[in-house]
């Protein structure tokens, strides 16, 4: 028979790993805030915890490298290396054909002067958004915005690369 109620005391030996990361994606049952352990944490996982399986010895952290946006990625997590390929877009072509002869047709909305308009030039530059030619008679340049371009033709055959590695054409 116990004469006093108290449970028998035991020591609590309370270990705290020397930096407890921060999750900076909680779960959707995790409360903002809380600590996620993570391998090198766990006891008998390579830890410096007492009683660890592998003392001293500590587990490298599996994170992958960040990856640029658009980049494949194999089922292994790999990323495949970017290829630099050119796509059919207008201003690729036009690319394709610097130096060369072109007349643009523009259409310009809500002109009381002009509606559309017709460039003939050299083909200087082609960006995303604009096309550069110049007059090779006056020597002016215009900087003109595709926003407005219809159509382009050619008075010579042009380059052309299709997409995919597929060789050279000209038409």
């Amino acid at each position: 028979m116990l004469t006093n109620n108290k449970w028998p005391t035991y020591p609590q030996t309370q270990v705290m790993p020397m930096s407890l990361p921060v999750s900076t994606m909680p779960s959707a049952n995790m409360m903002p805030g809380s600590i996620m352990p993570s391998a090198n944490m766990m006891p008998g996982a390579g830890s410096m915890m007492p009683g660890s399986m592998m003392p001293g010895i500590m587990m490298q952290s599996t994170t992958p490298p960040p990856v640029p946006s658009g980049v494949p990625i194999t089922p292994g997590g790999m990323a495949l290396p970017a290829q630099m390929q050119e796509e059919s877009y207008v201003e690729n072509i036009l690319r394709m054909n610097l130096g060369k002869v072109a007349t643009l047709y523009m259409t310009y909305e809500n002109n009381t002067e002009w509606n559309a308009k017709i460039f003939k030039g050299v083909l200087e530059a082609a960006g995303r958004d604009h096309i550069i030619i110049s007059d090779p008679v006056t020597g002016k340049r215009y900087l003109l915005l595709t926003l407005n371009l219809d159509y382009i033709t050619f008075d010579e055959q042009i380059n052309y690369t299709l997409p995919f590695g597929t060789m050279p054409s000209t038409r």
